[in-house]
């Protein structure tokens, strides 16, 4: 009767331990959720980059409920999307000088646009609009199947000139980069 009751007690009193553990969750766990990555591409010689988090979908539905509508976005995860560029861009319509940004992006009923800001160093959820250097409108289309985990990336690039694609979900946007 002693040992049940000492056991009754253990039980009651480790149960809540599990939960709480799951609970308290370090930004080390928090950033595996959603791993580091880096696209680069070279243009005149330079090598251009993009530091993000690439956060999956696990079920779960992206726009609207992971990308709000009408609303800035992080264009990933974690800490804010990064771009550095040795020479200076030109990003669709967008003239860019050489430097570092921050990349944000908002899906609107005319389109996804890309934001370029000039705040760096700060979290993915620190958005200053008035640091915008400018905003250019992505083409988008639809993927055949979901793609799970956020991907940005450089493609068709030669010389002067490539894509950025970022990937996810059902969609696919791009937009045509040259270093003039």
């Amino acid at each position: 009767m002693i040992l049940r009751s000492l056991l009754l007690t253990v039980t009651i009193l480790l149960a809540p331990l599990p939960t709480v553990a799951q609970q308290n969750t370090s930004p080390a766990d928090e950033k595996l959720l959603s791993p580091p990555r880096q696209s680069r591409a070279t243009l005149k010689g330079q090598r251009v980059t993009i530091d993000y988090s690439a956060p999956s979908l696990h079920g779960r539905k992206i726009l609207g409920e992971l990308i709000p509508i009408d609303k800035v976005w992080r264009t990933g995860d974690n800490a804010a999307t990064t771009l550095k560029t040795p020479v200076d861009l030109k990003i669709r319509d967008l003239y860019v000088p050489a430097g570092t940004y921050t990349i944000y992006s908002i899906v609107t009923k005319r389109g996804y646009l890309l934001i370029v800001n000039k705040q760096i160093g700060q979290s993915g959820s620190d958005y200053d609009p008035s640091q915008d250097l400018g905003r250019t409108l992505l083409n988008t289309n639809d993927t055949d199947g979901p793609i799970e985990q956020l991907l940005i990336d450089f493609e068709n690039t030669h010389d002067n000139k490539t894509e950025l694609h970022i990937k996810w979900g059902y969609s696919e946007s791009w937009l045509h980069i040259t270093a003039p």
